[in-house]
């Protein structure tokens, strides 16, 4: 069964079991759904990717509103628990993810099986081609050499073109 399908069931058992807020969440979605559905530029069928691709943006969406109710204290107590099941209503339809822990173990592993570690002796955020990105470049687009950093430094206006006094032709 698609996992549209499984929304429209879902939302007829919460309607005969009164469950306003398990039937709002899943309204909810559908709605979501329908506007992606009628979207510019969508053609297509709705699949199951399109409807967790819907269920993982609503979550979000939810996640970033949820510490904004928290601020808020009492006031937003009622709110903070609604967003909260609703955050968890949506996970149930989305695959789970990994934890750090073992999402560094498992890119470990896969860069040893395809031979790629770091090279002894070095930092990690460097690598064989860019050990020397994000410095300055010594000559400027001229190539002309740059001027010191200290002289740099010292001079209050550097984007400024230092003065330079024009001599009298007699």
């Amino acid at each position: 069964m698609g996992l549209e399908r499984e929304l429209d069931e879902r939302l007829h058992q919460a309607i005969k079991a009164r469950d306003t807020r398990t039937a709002n969440v899943v309204r909810m979605l559908k709605t979501r759904l329908q506007e992606r559905r009628t979207a510019k530029g969508f053609s297509g069928q709705v699949d199951d990717a399109l409807v967790r691709d819907v269920i993982g943006a609503y979550r979000k969406q939810l996640q970033k509103a949820l510490p904004e109710f928290e601020k808020a204290g009492e006031r937003g107590a009622a709110q903070v628990a609604q967003l909260r099941f609703e955050v968890a209503f949506c996970e149930r339809y989305l695959p789970k993810g990994l934890d750090e822990t073992e999402l560094r173990a498992l890119v470990g592993q896969r860069l040893a099986a395809l031979g790629i570690g770091r090279a002894p002796g070095r930092r990690h955020h460097e690598n064989a081609q860019g050990a020397g990105r994000g410095r300055r470049r010594q000559t400027d687009r001229r190539g002309a050499p740059r001027e010191s950093l200290a002289v740099q430094r010292n001079n209050p206006r550097p984007h400024a073109t230092p003065l330079i006094a024009k001599s009298k032709i007699s």
